[in-house]
């Protein structure tokens, strides 16, 4: 008896410790309240709305007076008041179309006021003042596809900022331009498709970013696109290279665009696939992210491939895979980890519908971040799968991840947008905040959706219902401060309801991680830095 009573006790401690463990992974204790509907149908007619389609709003205090505006796109270039949602101006015709990229709030020409700059069909290219009025030089429309990817940096450290874009059609698609609407020497690239100069195709999502991935102070240029392949330029038209083990042309390195991508690294160094058996990417809908996912100081590239079957006529797209990539090309290691070879995807990775006939495409675009607090970054997308998937280093999804979005309950397809992250309690514990869509026809709304660290939900809020079959927001969501109040908010560009903004309560002391699309409203693809305040932009002028 002596020595069960012990084992009892080890066993019964045994069970309470690996419960507590279920519980604080698995079902995390976070108090993260519901978020309240402040406003809606900001930007909208007395009786209809514009459709909203992937641009993130922006935040900021565009004229200097201490209070926030809340900056969109639909077709038009929208600015409320963030106290109430009333207008404070709108331009109806800032281009040939829709805005499907995110809006763009810095100092471009360095003067100390703030402008907008958006992207529109048609190949427009706006940048504004913030009382409205054009900047001179714009707008510019160098062709006529619609721009889709739009980023803005500093690419040469002068102070004043660039701007780049891309357009859907096939060749000289890239545009770079100065802060008074020059082109920048060495633009527009690419042209032609050749041995040498690799191969490209169009944007058909926000497939572009900049940073400095090679130490030089001056910014790189990544381009997924509507290929196999994904460009690489220098801010004065001079492609990247990749590292030598893929091959030489004319006794140089290949260029980016001239090596192709595929799930198996060895089929990237053989240079082509064998359809059927070995899979390659397509990256038309492909946002590139930069960050530092081991916290050594230098940047990666990462991307998500619509892997697919080249065997099939037509071809079958199979699932979508993360790449975390060097400058020079090469698949990232690290600090243990390794991927050469990428993850496997999750069971019924398929997708869902890729018709936009039938519901509006999901796009992922990553987010990187460190959701637990252990000094390696996540790596969070939406899926046309439809779930919201989060990897880990290690190549696999923890806890509860991937979330699934599409409900087994109903018989029609949610898919959800880029999240927004923030840590609610400043615990270290990251919250991801995500809005959702429905499929055409349905008659059901979309939802705006609070999930933990480790995958569990602990928030779903309806958002309005306009007259339309289906309802929700295509875009990320924006978390800022738009009143006068402590709290946070969270601003969303619906597809028919306008702008709608809702309370965060008790947020007051949470840390913004990844607040809006793209990681900043430069939307150039840099992850913020870790625990590093966020800022609302101010104008120093009024």
């Amino acid at each position: 008896m002596s020595k069960i009573i012990p084992l009892l006790i080890a066993v019964i401690v045994s069970l309470i410790l690996l419960s507590a463990a279920r519980a604080t992974f698995a079902y995390p204790a976070q108090r993260v309240n519901a978020p309240v509907l402040k406003w809606q149908k900001g930007g909208c007619q007395t009786t209809w709305c514009r459709t909203g389609w992937y641009a993130s709003p922006a935040v900021a205090d565009l004229d200097g007076d201490a209070t926030p505006e809340v900056i969109w796109t639909d077709y038009r270039i929208v600015v409320v008041n963030g106290e109430n949602g009333s207008d404070q101006w709108i331009v109806n015709n800032p281009g040939g179309g829709r805005g499907w990229p995110s809006v763009v709030v810095a100092d471009v020409d360095n003067n100390g006021s703030l402008e907008i700059v958006t992207a529109h069909g048609s190949g427009y290219l706006s940048v504004l003042q913030a009382n409205g009025a054009a900047l001179s030089g714009f707008p510019k429309q160098s062709q006529t596809n619609e721009l889709r990817s739009l980023a803005v940096s500093d690419v040469d450290r002068n102070g004043d900022l660039e701007i780049l874009v891309c357009a859907t059609r096939s060749d000289n698609q890239w545009f770079l331009y100065d802060h008074d609407g020059a082109m920048r020497a060495g633009w527009p690239v690419h042209s032609p498709d050749s041995d040498s100069n690799g191969y490209a195709a169009g944007c058909f999502n926000e497939n572009v970013g900049l940073a400095d991935l090679d130490g030089d102070n001056r910014d790189e240029m990544i381009g997924p696109n509507d290929t196999h392949y994904v460009v690489g330029y220098n801010d004065d038209g001079v492609p990247l290279r990749a590292n030598a083990m893929y091959g030489q042309v004319g006794g140089q390195n290949k260029v980016w665009a001239r090596v192709g991508f595929h799930y198996d690294h060895a089929v990237d160094l053989r240079g082509y696939a064998n359809c059927g058996t070995e899979h390659r990417p397509n990256f038309a809908d492909s946002a590139p992210t930069f960050a530092d996912v081991n916290n050594d100081g230098i940047l990666e590239i990462i991307i998500i491939g619509n892997t697919y079957n080249c065997g099939t006529s037509p071809y079958t797209d199979l699932f979508h895979t993360p790449y975390i990539l060097n400058v020079d090309r090469t698949r990232w290691s690290g600090n243990g980890f390794d991927w050469t070879n990428l993850p496997v995807p999750e069971p019924n990775a398929a997708p869902l519908s890729e018709d936009y006939n039938l519901i509006e495409t999901a796009m992922p675009n990553p987010v990187v971040v460190d959701l637990d607090n252990d000094g390696y970054r996540e790596i969070l997308y939406s899926s046309y799968d439809g779930r919201l998937h989060a990897y880990w280093l290690d190549k696999t999804e923890h806890g509860s991840w991937p979330y699934k979005i599409k409900k087994n309950a109903e018989s029609f397809i949610r898919f959800s947008s880029e999240p927004a992250v923030v840590d609610f309690e400043n615990d270290g514990q990251a919250e991801v905040v995500v809005t959702t869509w429905t499929q055409k026809g349905s008659n059901a709304g979309g939802q705006l959706l609070i999930l933990s660290a480790t995958g569990a939900l602990l928030q779903a809020v309806d958002l309005p219902r306009s007259s339309s079959d289906w309802d929700g927001a295509l875009s990320a969501p924006t978390v800022a401060n738009i009143d006068a109040d402590a709290d946070y908010e969270v601003v969303i560009g619906t597809a028919h309801t306008g702008l709608v903004a809702y309370d965060l309560p008790g947020s007051s002391n949470a840390r913004l991680v990844w607040s809006t699309g793209r990681g900043s409203y430069l939307r150039n693809g840099q992850a913020p830095a870790s625990n590093v305040p966020v800022n609302t932009p101010t104008a120093t002028l009024s």
